[in-house]
This record gives structure tokens, sequence and C-alpha cells, in this order.
């Protein structure tokens, strides 16, 4: 197969100013998500009236709709009603919304494994409930959660390849431009498919070395 070397070269810029759109997307996504699961992990692990059915529905509606159709209902359906947000804060809460219900399974997941005696002697030993989370629960939970937040963190990364359907630049919608311009597919797409390496196999790689960082600190060698 013979590649067009000059044309790679000429895109490169393009493929670029995407990566960087895609990593401000994912950051901001990945941080709200974060924030987000873990507040709402905390209200479903202390079972809070009213909140948690909340938080319930708002997990199975998350879940069980494609990210397309929460974007598409974010960014055609809201104006409809006077809300409107720009391209790219609409993608940002597309993929909180939908990031942070798997934080929230992730971070309560994590929660729910720390035993229950070491919940009923710290509460033995006269700590308050905000103590406990804080020294006991919220420490364990998150070094046993690692292995899904990662996870959550990747997939969360890599969805963004869905936020050119609101006419967004990002890698996706480059690769496709360029195919259908210039009808140069193996060169687009072999530079759509490095970029992602680029971004997501570090991201990997960084995401096991801390994987086993936490757990030889937790179990030992």
């Amino acid at each position: 197969m013979n590649l067009d070397w000059e044309f790679i070269a000429e895109s490169l810029p393009l493929y670029g100013d995407a990566m960087w759109l895609t990593l401000k997307l994912a950051f901001w996504a990945i941080l709200f998500s974060l924030v987000l699961g873990l507040i709402f992990s905390v209200i479903l692990y202390y079972k809070v009236k009213g909140i948690s059915f909340i938080i319930q529905a708002y997990i199975e509606l998350s879940r069980n709709t494609p990210l397309l159709v929460q974007l598409f209902f974010l960014y055609y359906g809201l104006p409809k009603v006077g809300l409107r947000m720009s391209e790219v804060t609409c993608a940002i809460v597309g993929l909180t919304f939908l990031g942070g219900s798997y934080m929230t399974e992730a971070f309560r997941g994590g929660m729910e494994a720390v035993s229950r005696t070491q919940v009923e002697s710290g509460l033995s030993i006269g700590l308050s409930r905000t103590q406990l989370a804080r020294y006991v629960i919220l420490p364990q939970a998150f070094a046993i959660s690692i292995p899904s937040l990662g996870a959550n963190v990747i997939f969360l990364l890599k969805e963004t390849s869905i936020v050119g359907a609101i006419a967004l630049m990002d890698l996706m919608n480059v690769a496709k431009d360029l195919i259908g311009m210039h009808y140069k597919t193996a060169e687009s797409l072999l530079l759509l498919v490095a970029a992602y390496l680029i971004l997501v196999l570090p991201l990997s790689v960084v995401l096991s070395w801390l994987e086993r960082k936490v757990r030889y600190a937790e179990f030992g060698d």
C-alpha cells in the first residue's frame, strides 16, 4: 500500500487541533464526572431519603440511553425551551452526564466493599459519620475503585469521538471530512488511529501503574 506522505504531513495540523479539542473535552468531562460520582455515591451509600431515588433514576437514564441521543437532546432539544449552549459546553455536559453515572457506580462499589467490621469499629470508638467517611471508608473505597475508575476515564476519552455529531471538529470529524474531500481513506484513518493511540496509550500505562501501586500499598508485593 502506497501512502501519500505529503498529504499526511499537510493534515497533521488539523489532527493536532482536533487532539487538543479532544483533550480539553475529556479533561473537563472526567473531572466533573469524578466530582458527581463521589457526591452521588456518598448519598447512595448512606441512603439519603428522597435524593437516593432521584440519583438511581439518573443512573438508569444515563446508562441506558446512547450518548448520541443525549447530545442531540442537549444541542437540538433544549433550545426549543430557550436553553442554549455552545457546542463545547454541550459536549462537556453530555459527557459528564454519561460519565457521572459510571463514576457513581465505581465509587459506590468501592465503598460497599469496605468491610462492615471496620465501619462498626469506627463507630464504636466515637467517630462521626463524616469522620468515618473521611478517614476509613473513602480512602479504602478509592483504592478499591481504581481499576473501575481508570476504565471509565479511558471510556470517556474514547467517547469524545461522538461529539462530531454536534458540529465539533473532533478527531473523527476531521478524518471524515478529509476522506470526503480528498478520498485519502488510508492516510486519514492511519492518522486517526495514531492520534487516539497517542492520547489513550500513555493514559492506559499511567492508570495501570497507579493500580499496581495502590494494590501493592494495600496488600504488599
